[in-house]
């Protein structure tokens, strides 16, 4: 009885740790997969309408990076029926987002698309950065109607990087010459995912590299054939997930608000059926180059996107 007590209250936790205070994060190499309790609406908004998404890239990426990223923004609403070779589709796992609007009473819709990218390779805030200069880098894109996804390279360290999370969202306050306002509506939501190939792929890219604890099986291949960039895919769409349904930490999330389980992070470690700790689940695999994925993009690009809570069945959903 006691170790039972024990291994819940280590499970607890670790889910907890994964979370920074205001800000809702996501490590992509914890593995407790106990089935999450129903998530909570707690009477704010979501985003809706028409959000643009504006890209930040801090540090150097190679235009092959940055297309990897892109690619994957413009397939969340991407408005082409996929061929039956190109299926399930991005688009598809992001239709689950879409039964969250559709309990409110609102019911409001949304839809995305890929707006301006912001390059800042001389790394204009130095290559250590902290939470507030993240939203500073954040603050480059439009701050209205938008998702501001700020981008760090794999020789950018970042507060709490590698140590607690992997990824973080929020929401600041938006400026108008140089003045901030004050008022609710003015708030812009924001992405910030770090490169972690060099500092941390254990911890943050995770199934493409061998995990630095727990169960250990071999890493598979990512289907980008970039760990770093296919690992920030995976941390990128569970907080694209939390962001427009919970943007200001009054959505649908589980627990206290300063450590929300959310869309995605309510199902950690699970990309498709049979998953278990260690264990990503019962993937395809592409005959030409090995890798493993669960979703097709623009582009003929392949992903690993992770399991998403859907709210009519009370159950973590996966495409495969």
């Amino acid at each position: 009885m006691a170790s039972f007590v024990t291994q819940s209250v280590l499970k607890v936790f670790l889910v907890i740790s994964l979370f920074q205070i205001s800000l809702a994060g996501r490590k992509l190499s914890e593995v407790v997969q106990d089935q999450p309790q129903l998530l909570t609406y707690h009477n704010g908004p979501l985003l809706s309408g028409r959000i643009t998404t504006n890209l930040i890239w801090y540090g150097k990426f190679k235009p092959s990076e940055r297309a990897i990223i892109s690619d994957f923004v413009t397939s969340l609403s991407s408005s082409s029926t996929p061929s039956q070779n190109n299926q399930p589709s991005i688009a598809q796992w992001w239709k689950t987002t879409e039964k969250y609007y559709q309990l409110t009473s609102k019911k409001s819709s949304l839809s995305l698309s890929l707006g301006k990218q912001i390059l800042d390779e001389n790394y204009s805030l130095g290559k250590s950065l902290k939470n507030k200069q993240i939203v500073e880098l954040a603050s480059k894109g439009d701050q209205k109607n938008a998702i501001n996804v700020v981008l760090t390279a794999s020789d950018v360290a970042v507060e709490g990087f590698c140590m607690s999370r992997c990824g973080t969202h929020g929401s600041a306050l938006s400026s108008s010459n140089g003045h901030i306002k004050a008022k609710m509506y003015s708030k812009f939501a924001y992405i910030w995912v770090g490169n972690s190939q060099t500092q941390c792929p254990g911890q943050c890219a995770w199934p493409f590299h061998q995990p630095i604890y727990g169960p250990q099986s071999p890493p598979l291949i990512a289907p980008n054939n970039n760990v770093g960039l296919d690992g920030m895919v995976i941390n990128l769409a569970s907080l694209f997930a939390g962001t427009v349904t919970n943007p200001f930490g009054n959505g649908y999330f589980q627990g206290p608000a300063e450590a929300p389980l959310e869309a995605s992070s309510a199902c950690p470690g699970i990309y498709g059926k049979g998953a278990y700790p260690g264990y990503a689940g019962n993937l395809p695999v592409d005959p030409t180059t090995g890798a493993s994925y669960n979703a097709h993009g623009d582009n003929g690009r392949k992903y690993l996107l992770p399991a998403l809570y859907d709210p009519a069945t009370s159950s973590c959903s996966t495409l495969v």
